[in-house]
């Protein structure tokens, strides 16, 4: 209930049926984007506070006056002045009556067969107050991080959504949260817990002790006799004496199981690194190792009913100078292939998100490295916006944000999974400028001023509002499989439809009209003029935000576009002008 205000019951009286909230979050990740947009579909009020202390938590709630704090992601309690006054609700990726700061990754540890998420209300106890709403789900064999953007994502929507069906009967005082038996409180997963025994783990233990840690923070261990952290780790057909290095496949190395390999694919350096670098660039002297196939193909290419399926899974979603030039490689190589569509998927979790920041973060010369890596950006957009031959299809299973969302504007046509976010813009990375043909591709679809108006509101986009937008042109399927499955039905129905041939004319004559009008080449070139100064500027706003981001540098305050409580004419009284 805001302070000074009248009952719970006449409160929701007021806002007929929708709820002013509180989103306090230690960051906004991917669970809370997707909340945040789910919610605001929905109708209810939303401002957004990081948990930088309780000060700051305490002055939000202040200035805010929310119905409730919604707390998808944190990682200190929330003050007890605060929960005492008012329903503060914390996301925890759990089953009921499970306790503690580590949940999936002790259930990916533990091998459980399923799992769930749990909305419950804040106490003095750690994960021990009364519970709003539940989701379950089957475990899936993936990563914590993956199992963390899809399964615990969609359970906490719908716990979240359930609970907020359950506010008005709790106003009214016909309902109250439910009290469950406790599970003992269990700690985070201390490194020994989860370190590799090379000597006697097989490849199914050392890739379950990974998947637990990865994202964050990582399985402590040691290569080339330098202590480290390992990501990204998949088995690998080769074997050897347990333990040894076998040598390396691509930027990956190789390490032998008892009764195998697996492939390390991103190591952190304790020493020399904060963040995460392919493997190889990580430890340079593993250059000496022997070279060895590389069997995890991040490019592959598919091909049925006319249509040609491109598929590139690059780590986090991250597109580096040589991963464009490859990806941008085997796009031409596809336009050889006597194909009508081609369609573009990204990897399960991430479509892209644009230029690869640890790698510029980590380069002799950043700003070098990033003119490099945005023309190379460049290059594979421009190859699929001259493609005048065929229909392409932008395919995103996974979310799409910077540069990544704007390459599938390249295409012509977009598809989402229900549930992906997308952040179709720069400005949150130091007021980076951008590229990737979005001065032509994004007025094209929504009109100047949708597009203006996209490119500064900083916000992530559902699929339900880049539909109405314009910025895709369907979604579809509740999870990875479905979507793609209902992905090559719909290709191969345009590859066949009747008015193929028109749709094809029509393109090639837009193209035509559009390149004489303005070349595409203007477009690249006023696009990187505005780069060049991001990068070799006065102003160093890019290369701060880079290193911030790369660095996981602590919030020291909330974004204004987020904390729409602390805006200047949120704090100005509102006169109604019809009384």
């Amino acid at each position: 209930m805001r302070a000074g205000e009248g009952s719970l019951e006449s409160r929701w009286r007021d806002v007929h049926g929708n709820v002013r909230i509180l989103l306090l979050t230690h960051g906004f990740n991917s669970l809370t984007q997707r909340l945040y947009v789910e919610l605001a579909e929905a109708g209810h009020e939303l401002s957004v506070e990081y948990d930088i202390d309780a000060a700051v938590t305490r002055e939000a709630v202040a200035l805010y006056r929310p119905d409730l704090v919604l707390a998808p992601y944190l990682r200190r309690a929330i003050p007890a002045d605060v929960w005492s006054t008012l329903p503060c609700l914390i996301v925890h990726p759990g089953p009921p009556g499970d306790r503690g700061p580590a949940a999936l990754d002790r259930a990916i540890l533990a091998g459980e067969p399923a799992w769930g998420v749990t909305l419950l209300q804040a106490e003095a106890e750690l994960d021990a107050g009364p519970v709003w709403a539940a989701a379950t789900f089957p475990m899936r064999a993936a990563t914590k991080s993956s199992l963390y953007r899809h399964e615990v994502t969609e359970a906490a929507v719908r716990a979240v959504f359930a609970a907020l069906a359950r506010y008005p009967d709790w106003c009214a005082g016909r309902w109250r949260p439910e009290r469950v038996p406790l599970q003992p409180l269990r700690p985070a997963v201390r490194p020994e817990e989860r370190a590799i025994d090379w000597a006697r783990d097989d490849t199914a233990t050392v890739l379950r002790k990974a998947a637990s840690a990865d994202g964050s923070p990582g399985v402590v261990d040691s290569m080339l006799g330098r202590a480290c952290r390992l990501f990204d780790l998949r088995p690998y057909p080769a074997g050897g004496p347990p333990g040894a290095l076998l040598g390396r496949a691509g930027e990956a190395l190789v390490r032998a199981t008892v009764d195998g390999a697996v492939r390390i694919g991103h190591l952190r350096v304790e020493e020399a690194q904060s963040f995460k670098l392919p493997a190889t660039l990580a430890l340079p002297e593993a250059i000496e190792l022997p070279e060895l196939p590389d069997a995890v193909a991040d490019i592959r290419y598919e091909e049925a009913a006319g249509v040609g399926h491109l598929y590139f899974e690059f780590y986090n979603g991250a597109m580096g100078t040589a991963a464009c030039a490859r990806l941008t490689a085997a796009y031409r190589q596809v336009l050889a292939r006597p194909t009508r569509v081609i369609v573009l998927h990204g990897g399960p979790d991430f479509f892209s998100n644009g230029l690869d920041l640890n790698r510029i973060e980590a380069a002799a010369s950043p700003a070098d490295e990033s003119w490099r890596n945005i023309e190379a950006m460049d290059d594979l957009c421009e190859a699929i916006l001259r493609t005048d031959d065929r229909l392409t299809v932008a395919a995103l299973a996974g979310n799409a944000g910077a540069g990544g969302a704007f390459l599938a504007l390249a295409a012509d046509l977009i598809w989402a999974r229900s549930g992906v976010v997308l952040n179709p813009h720069y400005l949150n990375m130091g007021n980076l400028y951008g590229s990737e043909f979005w001065t032509y591709t994004l007025p094209r679809r929504l009109g100047e001023t949708a597009a203006r108006a996209l490119m500064r509101s900083r916000l992530p986009l559902g699929t339900a509002a880049a539909l109405r937008l314009g910025f895709i042109d369907a979604h579809f399927g509740n999870d990875v499989g479905s979507f793609r499955a209902e992905t090559h039905r719909r290709a191969t129905e345009l590859a066949h439809a009747a008015d193929y041939p028109a749709r094809l004319a029509e393109k090639r004559a837009r193209r035509a009209a559009d390149e004489a009008a303005k070349p595409l080449a203007a477009y690249r070139a006023g696009e990187l003029t505005e780069m060049r100064r991001n990068f070799y500027g006065f102003d160093v706003s890019y290369h701060v935000a880079r290193q911030r981001f790369v660095h996981k540098t602590p919030h020291a305050w909330t974004p204004r576009h987020l904390a729409r409580h602390r805006e200047t004419d949120w704090l100005v009284p509102k006169v109604d002008s019809s009384s």
